[in-house]
């Protein structure tokens, strides 16, 4: 139902943002011409996602708290896209899977599965953790502000989640 559109059949204030994208991949994803529908939802999900890249979580725990929130909400294309991103940042076979299954992540991997449960409990609890839950969360060695960057994570990648599937992106 939803037209994946081109750069050229896009709204005006989408194409700016979907040429930004194939200068940065070389392709313009199926997800991107979808929600170009919506150039303030593209937009807005692309400029956060950005935001979200430069928060303080490294990179593995960023990618957690994002196929958390893609496995949760069953995007596939989601899935996808951030396998890929997790093998180029080196994520062992094992810990890619077990992301990708929603299961407890394996041995030697505590600190990422405290930024996997984190934000399960912070969408359960619609934000009101208990403290027990955020105590386990800095006891892996992240911060307050990492809590806060989680919810951003949470925000966003919801949002885009959400909205791929909506559109039935592939």
């Amino acid at each position: 139902m939803f037209t994946a559109h081109t750069v050229e059949t896009a709204p005006e204030d989408s194409r700016a943002a979907m040429e930004d994208v194939v200068r940065a991949f070389g392709v313009l994803p199926d997800a991107v011409a979808r929600l170009a529908a919506s150039p303030e939802l593209l937009t807005g999900f692309l400029e956060l996602s950005q935001k979200f890249e430069r928060t303080t979580l490294d990179p593995l725990a960023r990618e957690t708290v994002i196929m958390t929130v893609a496995v949760r909400n069953e995007c596939h294309v989601c899935v996808t896209i951030h396998t890929a991103k997790l093998r180029k940042l080196g994520a062992d076979a094992e810990l890619v899977e077990a992301l990708r299954e929603g299961r407890e992540l394996p041995e030697g991997h505590e600190r990422l599965e405290g930024a996997r449960q984190f934000p399960l409990r912070v969408i359960e609890a619609a934000g009101g953790v208990d403290d027990r839950d955020l105590k386990a969360f800095l006891g892996h060695g992240f911060t307050e502000r990492n809590a806060l960057e989680v919810v951003m994570g949470i925000g966003a990648y919801t949002m885009s989640t959400l909205a791929n599937r909506l559109t039935r992106a592939a």
